[in-house]
């Protein structure tokens, strides 16, 4: 599944994670090393972790930030075995005025983001001057994410060569060489990445952060996720419901659907957003998608692609602007209505011969430093994805027949998304989990926040989320951009910061613009 970046200040991912990446080869399983423990022996061996105490340190250039290491079994199954991961964990405690309520855990989405750049860059100076004073803000960077045993998969000049393959193959080599890039991918991350590759899924993720509660001494979780960070926290208060505190899962996933669907519904959404961005743009004077219509608009964008395609145009360095980038780099820019001058200006160079701008918003979208490195953002992305759910596709064959429902749902982006869902089909670990509800049966109020012209997390799947979830509230933003709160609505942000402070939830079905 993919799901997405939380604004492009913040990070998490899409394309490539709409991509769900790659298929099998070995079980994702853990090997047999030693007999299964009983439930006795695993419970006792779990003690220990829950026992432990962090060692903390001041980090993150002052501001106040701390950091520690949380140890985690590797395999949750299997927590006596001796094989653990060292999870990088920050906070910046409250400040007051006011009684301290806890911790409030933080994640930015992805699957891949960094919380604890997120928490540290953001969240932990840019939340509510009332929340933090009142809480702990936590964050701490998922197994096989960023600082916490980082997933690796291909080197930066073999990443940029990836990230410049042709998605919209046109003949049999087009594809061959398509499936190669997968495969390639696959190979790397299995290389490079080794045992930890099969234990990077959502729900050994909540069970860090039930271990990360515990650490802290909070006797209920309070947690802030976002985009695939819902799903997150959605899987967390289904395994552990009487540990919910205060939930609040914005812009958020659908667990119940498919990977295939997920690709789908974010085309979809993706549609959503550019026509949203191409009515502004044509009543524009020298919108570069023209000044008549939306129609125009996504004529004018599909044929600059396909200039592209056969054509790409220089960036003032050794990478060439061809369709894929600019691909990315139009949808990385739908994330957020804030970037859309950015992406006229961008789209106005292109199309006279300079990609720099269109690159750069790719690069934004990838991590891709100016020195040419990447975060591992992309490569975490698809190790969860393609470990949570089974593959879109499993064939260039069912991409090809799948092709006119997801041109259907966007002429502009539907090729290119439907074979970008191709990837897990070639992934060296075979997926644990399967689409189902979470009904969190049990747990206190959750607050699920959609909005309604988001292109990463469709609106349905909010509504979705919190008629799954039996405790649930639906919080409506009427607006543009993904995920909704601290993005300039007044009403939803006193809506979430009166539950994290009171627990009191808002008014069913309460809508905000």
């Amino acid at each position: 599944m993919d799901i997405s970046r939380s604004t492009l200040h913040a990070t998490g991912a899409a394309f490539a994670a709409v991509a769900l990446l790659l298929s099998g080869c070995t079980s994702g399983a853990a090997s047999p090393r030693t007999p299964p423990p009983t439930k006795a022996a695993a419970r006792a061996a779990l003690a220990a972790y829950y026992e432990q105490k962090l060692s903390w340190h001041e980090c993150g250039g002052g501001a106040g930030f701390e950091c520690a290491t949380l140890t985690a079994p590797l395999d949750y199954a299997r927590p006596a075995d001796g094989h653990d991961l060292k999870l990088a964990v920050s906070r910046k405690k409250a400040g007051g005025p006011g009684e301290r309520l806890g911790s409030l855990m933080v994640n930015p989405g992805g699957p891949g983001g960094s919380a604890i750049e997120y928490l540290q860059s953001y969240a932990g100076i840019g939340y509510p001057a009332r929340v933090r004073a009142r809480y702990d803000m936590v964050a701490m960077d998922p197994r096989g994410v960023a600082a916490s045993e980082p997933i690796t998969c291909l080197g930066d000049k073999q990443m940029d060569a990836f990230t410049q393959t042709d998605q919209t193959p046109d003949a049999p080599a087009e594809t061959r060489r398509l499936v190669a890039s997968y495969q390639k991918f696959a190979r790397g991350c299995a290389t490079r990445s080794g045992e930890i590759l099969g234990h990077v899924s959502t729900v050994e993720a909540a069970r860090d952060m039930d271990l990360l509660r515990a650490v802290l001494g909070d006797r209920k979780l309070t947690y802030v996720g976002a985009s695939y960070g819902t799903f997150l926290g959605a899987t967390y208060a289904d395994l552990f419901p009487r540990r919910v505190g205060r939930l609040v899962l914005d812009g958020a996933l659908d667990p119940a659907l498919s990977s295939e669907r997920i690709n789908r519904d974010q085309t979809a959404g993706f549609e959503t957003a550019f026509t949203a961005f191409a009515q502004d743009c044509v009543r524009r004077t020298g919108c570069p998608l023209g000044t008549r219509d939306v129609a125009q608009a996504r004529e004018r964008l599909t044929a600059f692609f396909t200039r592209l395609d056969a054509h790409p145009v220089p960036t003032g360095e050794n990478r060439r602007l061809g369709e894929s980038l600019a691909t990315t780099g139009v949808l990385a820019a739908l994330y957020d209505e804030g970037a859309w001058p950015q992406l006229r200006t961008a789209l106005r160079s292109a199309m006279r011969g300079d990609g720099s701008g269109l690159l750069t918003l790719a690069d934004l979208y990838y991590e891709r430093d100016g020195d040419g490195s990447y975060a591992n953002l992309m490569y975490a992305n698809p190790a969860v994805n393609c470990l949570d759910l089974p593959p879109a596709f499993r064939t260039p064959a069912d991409v090809r027949k799948a092709i006119p429902v997801f041109q259907k749902a966007s002429p502009v982006f539907g090729k290119a998304l439907a074979w970008s869902a191709l990837n897990c089909a070639y992934w060296p670990v075979h997926p644990t989990g399967t689409p189902r509800p979470l009904h969190a049966k049990g747990a206190a109020p959750i607050v699920v926040v959609g909005t309604t012209r988001d292109p990463a997390t469709p609106y349905t799947w909010a509504r979705s989320l919190s008629s799954q979830l039996t405790s649930a509230t639906l919080l409506t933003y009427d607006g543009d951009g993904h995920t909704a709160y601290g993005r300039g609505s007044a009403c939803i942000d006193t809506a979430i910061d009166t539950y994290l402070l009171t627990g009191a939830p808002p008014p069913a079905n309460k809508r905000c613009s």
